[in-house]
């Protein structure tokens, strides 16, 4: 079993990453919508992750971690807890090293990213995640069959394999002639966040970098406010299966501390409207966790008048009966 490794990737941490990756991982696209620009009277930049590798952008953190395990250590396997894309991109990278891969998954999660796990090789391990506690049950089981915790988000390879998406959005913006002052970033554990909030203030220092995060879930933007981690209660309930974190990662929250402006908070019907928004002008599926930024700005959370605000969708992997369900009912956003 891993012990978490309390180091904050740097910058050229996640440029060896995007080495790593390179061939493997896609380059998504970072979208401009005349739609949205007139909407908000800024200029929006979408980063399209929900288009990545497995669908989400977690197969980045996952395979650099994985390819810088002890070949011997990594030949016995790997186990992480996911409510579903981590699961994903773990269970990609561990093929793609021929190694097994072992996901300890809420019972609840969606039955498309269960089935894509499976689908990809990984045996999976089904938990209540409102009633037990994941990392003690993927700890017994590592420690039973000498396997290596991978963690979502609480590594310092995973945040530099995450970090890469910042690095490219700074690039795409290079391409486009212009410089982000803001970035928002779906935020649940903080990999994301972290990694890219480290590579976008590497070449931008002066960007604000904002995690958002759902009603209910908001750990990220208390602990912020209160300067310290913070964990939360998880009785109340949300469409946002992979936002679900109760307090941010020891490996993360000093990074996002030091370097993000703020958390912004969107309710459930707020990132239902952004999926329709998504769909019907974007043309793009994106799943609840994926378009918390999308809401964000939807909603006016963060002014975006005058300035050029990029956000990340940062995946898509969500069931088709949640999203017909979702666009039956319409949005507020797409009238």
């Amino acid at each position: 079993m891993s012990a978490i490794r309390d180091l904050r990737p740097t910058i050229t941490d996640i440029r060896k990453a995007a080495e790593r990756l390179d061939g493997l991982a896609f380059r998504t696209p970072l979208l401009e919508s005349v739609d949205l620009n007139e909407r908000t009277g800024g200029r929006i930049l979408l980063k399209a992750e929900c288009l990545q590798r497995t669908g989400s952008f977690k197969f980045r953190g996952a395979y650099n971690a994985v390819s810088q395990m002890d070949p011997e250590i990594r030949s016995r396997g790997v186990l992480a807890w996911s409510s579903g894309n981590h699961a994903q991109g773990l269970a990609t990278a561990a093929r793609l090293h021929g190694i097994s891969a072992t996901i300890v998954m809420p019972k609840d999660a969606p039955e498309i990213k269960v089935a894509n796990a499976k689908r990809l090789g990984a045996t999976i391990v089904p938990y209540d995640r409102y009633n037990e506690i994941r990392e003690e049950i993927g700890g017994r089981i590592a420690d039973e069959h000498g396997l290596t915790i991978i963690p979502p988000y609480d590594d310092e390879h995973i945040v530099a394999g995450q970090g890469t998406v910042g690095l490219e959005i700074d690039a795409q913006c290079q391409e486009m002639g212009t410089e982000p002052d803001a970035l928002l970033l779906n935020c649940s554990g903080g990999g994301l966040t972290a990694g890219c909030a480290v590579a976008m203030t590497a070449n931008n220092p002066a960007t604000e970098i904002y995690c958002v995060e759902p009603e209910f879930y908001d750990d990220h933007a208390q602990s912020l406010a209160n300067g310290t981690r913070t964990e939360i209660s998880t009785d109340k309930r949300s469409i946002c299966d992979s936002l679900l974190t109760p307090i941010p990662g020891e490996v993360t929250f000093p990074i996002n501390k030091e370097l993000l402006s703020g958390g912004l908070t969107v309710t459930d019907d707020e990132i239902r409207d952004a999926i329709v928004y998504a769909f019907e002008r974007l043309k793009l599926v994106v799943e609840p966790g994926g378009a918390a930024s999308l809401a964000a700005i939807l909603t006016g959370r963060i002014d975006c008048k005058g300035r050029t605000v990029c956000a990340v969708l940062s995946g898509g992997n969500i069931t088709k009966e949640m999203f017909a369900e979702i666009m039956s009912r319409g949005g507020s956003s797409s009238r």
